[in-house]
């Protein structure tokens, strides 16, 4: 074989690889991003393997033996950060963002599409005749249009909701009547206005999920009702999952407020079901993630696990096989449980029950973590939420004066100040009601 005839086919193997390690760069950062989707510190290993990746890609079309191709460095620099940065935004999102980082994510299921399109557009119109490159953006062009048709098709399924009397009465609340400015302004593709009605378009296994984060708290809306169902659904399964495997466990935060204050039910406006566990030498971590992912996966459930933060993370949404399960990290909104690990240790010559992160007005401790009495939890006793019968702290109002102080007074934890401001009137309106 003459070099002449060796080369098309080297040029081919280069191109496929430049393509295998885009790949593997962005599953790597949707990987990565499970770390702010559960508000937690990404790891440095993960960022480091993903940085390195994105390098190899990078080098890999820039460099030739003929020398650097700086107009692919220039390209491939431009288009990884801006799409990279599209793929990030919904995550980024789950905590306060600025108005870039909100504005992309809203649009980041097509965004990447378009991304991909102008990048192969700019391939084109700059005459690029790097093989490699184009590699990399036909790739990330097919991920790309799968993804927003696979969204796109998905929305379709959404079963229809009638909103409740209270939630149709916050969301007029906070849109001073006007919804259908509000719908557009926000870009609230659930809220259904055809006909003259008020309809929500839900989410279910199979389609993307309401965006917790941004209607309930940032705009001080209702839970979704079709989110309620799935909260209500995911508690239960979490509750038989941790009696099954036998591990101590109450409900925890905003659940237990729901289930005392509320006589039962959820909060008006709850994002997330909250229960934590106690570990110690026979109820170890390798045994609670086990049995939890086990259980996720043959109930369909996507189990996502912290051992260095103490946290278990289930989503309502059904686990998908390697390696498309990270994908659900690109996803705006999340139905979820946060199970958060609690540790018996002696601080002061004193028990006391341990967790790693922050909550409410639990003081620290001289692990540098928080804690409260074992008495207040210990042994647990049950109470009554969402139809059925879960286990409690001990004390639990005692339990919720030390997360929230006075907690029949009613506070809008996580939810914008000047939304729980606004949405104020109609609960108070909706309670004399009830009355």
């Amino acid at each position: 074989m003459t070099n002449v005839e060796a080369l098309p086919a080297l040029t081919v193997i280069a191109a496929l690889i430049a393509a295998a390690l885009y790949i593997a760069s962005y599953l790597s950062l949707l990987r990565l991003l499970r770390f702010p989707r559960n508000w937690v510190t990404p790891s440095t290993s993960e960022l480091f393997i993903t940085g390195l990746l994105v390098a190899a890609t990078v080098a890999a079309v820039s460099f030739s033996p003929q020398g650097l191709d700086f107009t692919a460095l220039a390209v491939s620099l431009g288009f990884f950060g801006v799409m990279f940065f599209t793929l990030a935004a919904p995550a980024i999102a789950f905590q306060p963002a600025s108005f870039p980082v909100e504005f992309v994510a809203k649009h980041a299921d097509h965004g990447g599409f378009l991304l991909a399109g102008l990048g192969l557009g700019v391939f084109a119109g700059m005459a690029i005749t790097n093989v490699k490159l184009l590699a990399v953006l036909m790739t990330a062009a097919v991920i790309e249009l799968t993804w927003f048709l696979h969204q796109h098709w998905a929305r379709r399924q959404r079963p229809i909701y009638t909103l409740n009397t209270h939630d149709l009465a916050v969301l007029e609340t906070q849109a001073k009547g006007n919804l259908v400015e509000f719908r557009r302004r926000h870009s609230i593709s659930e809220l259904d206005l055809a006909g003259g009605t008020v309809r929500w378009l839900g989410c279910g296994k199979r389609t993307p999920p309401c965006p917790f984060n941004l209607y309930v708290n940032r705009l001080g809306l209702n839970t979704a009702p079709c989110c309620r169902e799935h909260l209500s659904e995911l508690s239960h399964f979490v509750s038989t999952a941790l009696t099954e495997i036998g591990v101590v466990h109450w409900l925890e935060g905003g659940s237990l407020l729901g289930a005392v204050r509320e006589g039962g039910s959820l909060l008006d406006w709850e994002d997330d079901v909250d229960i934590s566990v106690l570990l110690d030498a026979d109820m170890t971590w390798k045994r609670l993630a086990s049995g939890l992912a086990e259980r996720g996966a043959t109930q369909g459930y996507y189990v996502d696990l912290f051992e260095n933060k103490g946290l278990v993370a289930i989503s309502f949404d059904a686990p998908k096989p390697w390696p498309f399960r990270w994908q659900h990290n690109r996803m705006r909104g999340e139905i979820r449980a946060d199970i958060t690990v609690y540790r018996q240790v002696i601080q002061n010559g004193i028990a006391v029950l341990e967790r790693r992160s922050h909550k409410g007005a639990m003081p620290a401790t001289e692990n540098g973590g928080y804690g409260v009495p074992p008495e207040l939890v210990l042994p647990t006793t049950t109470i009554p939420h969402i139809g059925g019968d879960f286990a409690s702290p001990n004390q639990p109002e005692a339990y919720l004066r030390i997360l929230y102080g006075d907690f029949e007074d009613v506070e809008y934890t996580y939810v914008n100040p000047a939304a729980a401001a606004t949405r104020r009137e109609a609960d108070v309106a909706h309670k004399d009601v009830k009355k």
